[in-house]
């Protein structure tokens, strides 16, 4: 059985979305926050990168969201949920995937920004964020014009890695859905999901961890 180490507010969260959707087993232990909102030192010791999200799966320990999400559905799942590389849509797929390093870069980038508000270079810097966030989302929601899901007609793991960033980073400073009627239609209809909406019961950021 998968185990899902699971920390609280972190991306760990879509891990349990994709295996309420896959209707897969798995235990989950639960790890809280620092006061000050760091991991707890019992979660910086499982895995040497020190980041969420990790599992354990017969021996193995992963870390990375993207392949821990497409080790699962090759391994336990006959490929569902996945893109292969001769299928016409495979580009879309694996640009998605990996959209959460550049939604989380600029992300961070900003954070860093706020610790030096002073900065010779941050008025540019400012304008090289704003240009960038602009970017990324504007071709997130021409392509939410054309196909309901990120990749097509179908839900997959890019879905399960860009839901995050759509939703989740916005409290925190990440880049508004407001003026994005695809994107935020793209969210609401994902929100819907049965398979959702119980992971975010149970792991997502208003979840009560257990004890």
């Amino acid at each position: 059985m998968i185990t899902i180490h699971h920390l609280g507010v972190s991306q760990s969260d879509r891990v349990v979305w994709l295996m309420e959707e896959l209707g897969l087993p798995y235990e989950l232990k639960w790890y809280r926050r620092k006061a000050n909102r760091l991991m707890p030192d019992d979660y910086v010791a499982l895995h040497p990168a020190a980041t969420a999200p990790v599992i354990d799966d017969d021996g193995r320990r992963l870390t990375e969201s993207a392949v821990i999400l497409e080790h699962i559905c090759h391994r336990h799942a006959g490929g569902r949920f996945t893109v292969s590389p001769d299928q016409a849509n495979y580009p879309d797929y694996l640009y998605w995937m990996h959209f959460n390093n550049n939604a989380l870069g600029l992300y961070f980038a900003q954070l860093a920004l706020g610790a030096n508000p002073e900065g010779e270079t941050t008025p540019l810097v400012r304008e090289l964020l704003r240009r960038r966030w602009d970017g990324y989302y504007a071709m997130l929601e021409q392509t939410l014009g054309r196909t309901p899901y990120l990749a097509g007609d179908e839900i997959t793991c890019a879905d399960f890695m860009t839901m995050y960033d759509v939703v989740r980073i916005i409290p925190s400073g990440g880049r508004s859905i407001d003026d994005l009627p695809n994107t935020k239609a793209y969210a609401a209809r994902i929100g819907q999901r049965p398979a959702y909406r119980k992971a975010m019961e149970i792991a997502g950021p208003e979840a009560t961890p257990p004890g």
